[in-house]
């Protein structure tokens, strides 16, 4: 009777257990469940990112609550620094994206490519000093990583890094198929967002000169009004013309007239900062756009280009030496007249310019004259 007794307390323990252990195990399903439905909603978040920065902006703010990490960082290998000039014109904040790294080279990224081997992800403890180039500045009580390698058609380009506070997290022991998915649908996602960013930059481009068309100018000129009007800034606006153009393709050819466009727009550019806008309007008018910049500082701008351009003779195809002139007229915009249109401001603005412009062309060429 004692030992029926014991028999019937241990099964009951037994079933205790089983019942626990299904419970746990149902938990467990349930979490993986959990996660496998967030990672399946991040892979939706950022295959419907339209632009560079919605995708770089959606992986920075998603990925560490989903995967629930304490470190990400995405390394894109730019040569010669293409994507972030591209990008960068395109109006992407970069400030805003500290974790967005570039380098100049795969070698950078840090991973084993000898004998054209196929990187493999990285699960491994986090060591300052060999990992600063994924990790420049890591949360304090980083203990584990993981480097993803962004492959395209066996193509390194790039990295996306992973940081946790767990040692046990990332370890060499780990599966890595997870990893490698997340890295493949990413790297599909970075390859077409940019793509379809420099398709978009080509369109805004004109294909002689390489700076903006008019197309984008108009559209730029109507943000940054908008922007200036919230965060009370001054903009100015410079109408550039090429003097006695016509003569230059009559007398030379009009290939000798493209190389001259070419180089006038390379001189202007070489005296804006990259925050400025150049763009051509056609023909050998150009227009540039001067951010924070009063009347006084764009007419200092407006004479170092003119200066450039005078003082440097232009050498022809045929080897001849030409001198060239611009007239350029400045307006400035600092009253922002927040009752009427950005469209109409900014047409305004423009109109200003090419005023002055008009007054630099009576006046003599070679000059600068100021809109008052």
């Amino acid at each position: 009777m004692h030992e029926r007794g014991a028999s019937v307390r241990e099964l009951i323990a037994e079933n205790e257990a089983l019942r626990r252990q299904l419970a746990s195990l149902m938990d467990q399903a349930e979490g993986n469940h959990a996660i496998m439905m967030r990672h399946q909603a991040f892979d939706l978040e950022i295959v419907g990112a339209g632009t560079f920065q919605e995708l770089v902006g959606t992986i920075f703010r998603l990925l560490p609550v989903v995967s629930d990490l304490d470190a990400v960082t995405l390394s894109l290998v730019d040569t010669d620094a293409d994507i972030y000039t591209v990008m960068h014109k395109l109006g992407v904040d970069f400030e805003a994206f500290p974790n967005l790294l570039f380098h100049d080279n795969v070698d950078g990224l840090g991973y084993d490519l000898t004998a054209g081997r196929t990187p493999k992800p990285r699960l491994i403890p986090f060591d300052a000093a060999t990992q600063r180039h994924a990790f420049p500045h890591p949360p304090a009580g980083l203990a584990s990583v993981a480097m993803v390698p962004l492959l395209r058609n066996k193509r390194l380009i790039g990295s996306l890094n992973l940081g946790s506070r767990d040692p046990g997290r990332f370890t060499p022991l780990l599966g890595t198929d997870f990893v490698e998915h997340m890295g493949s649908i990413i790297a599909i996602c970075l390859e077409n967002v940019i793509s379809n960013e420099m398709l978009k930059y080509i369109g805004l481009t004109d294909a002689l000169t390489g700076v903006y068309n008019r197309r984008y100018m108009d559209r730029r000129l109507v943000e940054e009004i908008s922007r200036a009007r919230r965060q009370a800034y001054r903009l100015s606006c410079m109408y550039i013309d090429i003097d006695y153009f016509k003569q230059v393709n009559d007398t030379y050819g009009h290939l000798a007239g493209d190389d001259v466009l070419r180089e006038v727009a390379a001189r202007i550019k070489a005296e804006l900062r990259m925050t400025d806008a150049l763009g051509r309007f056609g023909g050998e008018e150009f227009v540039v756009l001067l951010i924070d910049a009063d009347l006084g500082s764009a007419s200092m701008v407006a004479q170092r280009i003119r200066a450039s351009v005078a003082e440097k003779p232009f050498v022809m195809p045929e080897g001849q030496m030409l001198d060239v002139s611009v007239s350029i007229g400045v307006a400035t915009l600092d009253d922002f007249e927040r009752d009427h249109a950005i469209e109409g401001v900014a047409q305004q603005l423009v109109a200003q310019a090419d005023q002055a412009l008009y007054q630099a062309k009576e006046g003599g060429r070679n000059r600068v004259v100021a809109s008052t």
